[in-house]
């Protein structure tokens, strides 16, 4: 029987994802995310069907983590439309989702993982989805320069930045990673270019 406990699920939830990060999926088990957690031995188990349902809502977990929450898009939607505008918001997103370090391993786990695991591909790619078509929505309505197009590639870009900094940090100094946001922005955001989809 799965458990209904939403505050002692979110926590083993999390610990899922402290777990992918430092061991990957392989470690990924019900016991390591007990320890994680601090709980008893057999808790994960009273939560989760299966080690497919645990991986599944990880990865769902890390993007809810990952939302910027209203007080910040409400604060995004009353800044200027100018370029540095855009600059500076590229700047803070990459800082966001960075300092987040252990969600983003994990979801890259996870995207490796979902390579070998249908259902979780299938959740994972529809979550990126709803991801991309959000933030081309948000693009749209912010009044900010550049179309659907640019928000794809900056996403792509950034992405791989973010991977750099996580992973190979000393690979880009601090100074050379806002140059990129902002040379990725001045690249990629053309103002009067037609969308593409």
């Amino acid at each position: 029987m799965v458990r209904r406990n939403d505050q002692r699920r979110a926590a083993l939830v999390d610990a899922a994802i402290e777990v992918l990060a430092a061991q990957g999926a392989r470690g990924l088990t019900f016991r390591a995310v007990d320890t994680e957690a601090a709980v008893p031995p057999g808790t994960a188990s009273n939560y989760f069907a299966n080690r497919d349902d645990l991986l599944t809502q990880a990865g769902a977990r890390v993007y809810e983590r990952l939302h910027p929450g209203e007080a910040a898009l409400a604060r995004q939607r009353t800044a200027s439309r100018e370029r540095d505008t855009y600059v500076q918001l590229m700047r803070e997103l990459v800082d966001r989702v960075a300092g987040f370090r252990t969600g983003y391993l994990a979801l890259l786990e996870l995207r490796l993982e979902a390579t070998r695991r249908p259902e979780l591909r299938a959740v994972l790619t529809e979550r990126v989805r709803e991801d991309v078509a959000a933030n081309v929505a948000h693009h749209e309505a912010s009044g900010l320069p550049g179309d659907a197009t640019a928000v794809k590639l900056l996403m792509l870009a950034l992405n791989w930045l973010i991977v750099e900094r996580l992973t190979l940090p000393d690979v880009f100094t601090e100074e050379e990673r806002d140059r990129l946001v902002t040379a990725a922005v001045d690249r990629i955001v053309a103002p009067d270019a037609p969308d593409r989809g």
